[in-house]
C-alpha cells in the first residue's frame, strides 16, 4: 500500500537542502572520492550557475510532489564548495534527536551552520542535539548519512569502512541512537574503498538498492543481503556501472500522494525495467536532473538531509 495515509519513518516528508552560489568540485576531496570529476576551469561561473539552477529545480520538483523543502542559501562567503551536500554534517531522528558529525576536511567543517538547527528547533519538536564534531580534534570522522545508511525501521547502520567512517565514532553514534552497526569493506575497480556508503546503497521502506559487486568480501555481502531480507525488504542488486551512475544514491521520501524515490536522471536512466518495476510497487520514481552537482562526486541522496522530526503544528 502506498498512500498519503501510510507514512514510514524511513521516508521523511520534509527535507533540508542548500542552494550553492559558488559551487565547484572540491579539490580537497579528490584524493578519496573516485566519483568526482573536474569542472571546466575556464567556466567557473557557468558551472556555479548551472548548479544553482539544478538545486532550484530539484527543490521545486520535490515541493510539487508534496515534500516540504527547507531551502537554505550558501553565498560562498565561507569557502564551502561541498555545501550542497548537507546530509553529511547533521542528521535528524524520530523522538526529537539531532546529531552533528565530525567531518574529515576543514572546508567541510565550515558547512555546519546554526541557522539550520535553529529552524528545526522552531518548526519541529526537538529534544536534544548530540554533537560529535569535537572528535575532529582526535582525527575521528563520521560523515553523517553519507558514511552511514540508516535503516530506521530495523535499527541498522550500514557502513562502508573508510577514513570518513571511524569505528570509534560509529560506535558512539550507534550507542546513543540505538542502531546496530553493520560494517563492511568495499573496493572499486582500482581497489580503492568507496568513500561514502550512500553512493553504494539505498534503504527504503519496502526495498533496498545495493551495489554488492563493490563489497570486497563475498561472505559479508551475503550477510548484508540476508539482514536486509530479514527486515522484509526486496533487495535489488545494482551493478558497478549502475553505482558509477549514482543509482545507489537515492532517497525515499513521503509526498502528497504517497512514497517516492528521489534520484538523479542519470541514475534513473541506468535502471533496468525489472528494477524499476520493483521500486514502483511501493514508491513512485522522481528523477531530478543534476549533472553539474554530480561532478562533485555526489548525487540526489547527498543533496538531501531528511527531517525525521515531528512538526510543532
Amino acid at each position: 500500500m502506498n498512500s498519503p495515509l501510510f507514512r514510514s519513518i524511513q521516508a521523511p516528508a520534509a527535507v533540508v537542502m542548500v542552494r550553492p552560489h559558488r559551487f565547484t568540485p572540491n579539490p580537497e576531496t579528490t584524493a578519496d572520492n573516485a566519483f568526482q570529476r573536474p569542472a571546466d576551469p575556464t567556466a567557473t561561473q557557468a558551472v556555479a550557475d548551472a548548479a544553482y539552477r539544478e538545486v532550484t529545480s530539484a527543490a521545486e520538483r520535490l515541493e510539487t510532489e508534496g515534500v516540504r523543502v527547507h531551502l537554505f542559501e550558501d553565498r560562498g562567503e565561507r569557502d564551502t564548495p561541498d555545501s550542497v551536500f548537507p546530509n553529511n554534517w547533521f542528521s535528524t531522528h524520530p523522538g526529537g534527536h539531532v546529531a552533528l558529525y565530525p567531518m574529515a576536511l576543514p572546508s567541510r567543517r565550515r558547512e555546519r551552520r546554526a541557522d539550520v538547527i535553529e529552524l528545526l528547533k522552531a518548526g519541529y519538536r526537538m529534544q536534544d542535539v548530540i554533537d560529535y564534531s569535537g572528535l575532529e580534534l582526535d582525527g575521528l570522522f563520521l560523515e553523517g548519512t553519507g558514511a552511514m545508511v540508516l535503516d530506521h525501521l530495523a535499527r541498522v547502520a550500514y557502513t562502508a569502512r573508510s577514513n570518513r567512517a571511524d569505528p570509534v565514532a560509529l560506535e558512539r553514534f550507534c550507542t546513543h541512537f540505538n542502531f546496530e552497526p553493520m560494517v563492511f569493506d568495499t573496493a572499486d575497480a582500482a581497489g580503492r574503498p568507496v568513500y561514502h556508503t550512500n553512493v553504494l546503497m539505498c534503504v527504503a521502506t519496502a526495498f533496498a538498492l545495493v551495489g554488492f559487486e563493490l563489497m570486497a568480501d563475498g561472505q559479508r555481502a551475503a550477510e548484508v543481503r540476508a539482514r536486509l531480507e530479514e527486515s522484509g525488504r526486496e533487495v535489488i542488486a545494482l551493478s558497478a556501472a549502475q553505482i558509477a551512475d549514482f543509482a545507489g544514491n537515492a532517497i525515499e521520501l513521503s509526498g502528497r500522494d504517497g512514497r517516492l524515490l528521489a534520484l538523479s536522471q542519470r541514475a534513473f536512466n541506468s535502471l533496468t525495467a525489472t528494477q524499476t518495476a520493483i521500486i514502483e510497487r511501493t514508491a513512485r520514481l522522481v528523477p531530478l536532473d543534476v549533472p553539474t552537482v554530480e561532478l562533485a562526486g555526489g548525487s540526489v541522496r547527498c543533496m538531501i538531509a531528511g527531517v525525521h522530526l515531528s512538526p510543532r503544528c
